[in-house]
């Protein structure tokens, strides 16, 4: 069994082991689209190739489709080389701005210390941990999550 697209709403990726077989999904995928009166908007669609020397453009109504190294699929970014360190450092990114929006909630003496870690286990780890299913985890990976998540709960219990 072979994985050959995935869908969400309005995004879709289409996967494939050959250019042609790439063209011929996105031809297809074009004309059942136009059939029922959707279009297809050829700036946001993109091409990332992975491990093939294959350079031969993508085409939609004898447009080109560009080629790109890396981009974002459902919050998650998917790139040529890197395994999962790019879209893990993203999400690092968003949960410390998720946790400092909510500074007044840490500096808070009115606030019980489990309440606090029960607020950040909701809002701050699952901004972190979203699309985890998707990581190829290393030992750096689950190191850099671990090491975000001790400094934060170390601010919170107020430990130096």
């Amino acid at each position: 069994m072979q994985l050959d697209d995935l869908d969400f709403a309005d995004d879709l990726t289409l996967q494939s082991h050959t250019q042609q077989q790439m063209q011929e999904k996105t031809t297809s995928v074009a004309a059942a689209s136009a059939a029922v009166g959707l279009n297809i908007h050829k700036g946001m669609s993109k091409v990332l190739r992975y491990k093939t020397a294959c350079t031969n453009p993508i085409t939609i109504d004898r447009e080109y489709l560009e080629n790109v190294k890396t981009f974002t699929y459902l919050g998650s970014i998917i790139h040529e080389h890197v395994g999962s360190d790019a879209d893990v450092k993203a999400r690092i990114c968003k949960a410390r701005a998720a946790y400092l929006q909510l500074r007044n909630i840490w500096n808070s003496k009115q606030l019980s210390t489990n309440t606090k870690v029960r607020i950040f286990n909701t809002n701050v780890k699952t901004v972190l941990l979203y699309g985890a299913e998707t990581w190829r985890t290393t030992k750096a990976i689950i190191q850099k999550i671990q090491v975000f998540i001790n400094s934060c709960l170390r601010k919170i219990l107020r430990i130096r």
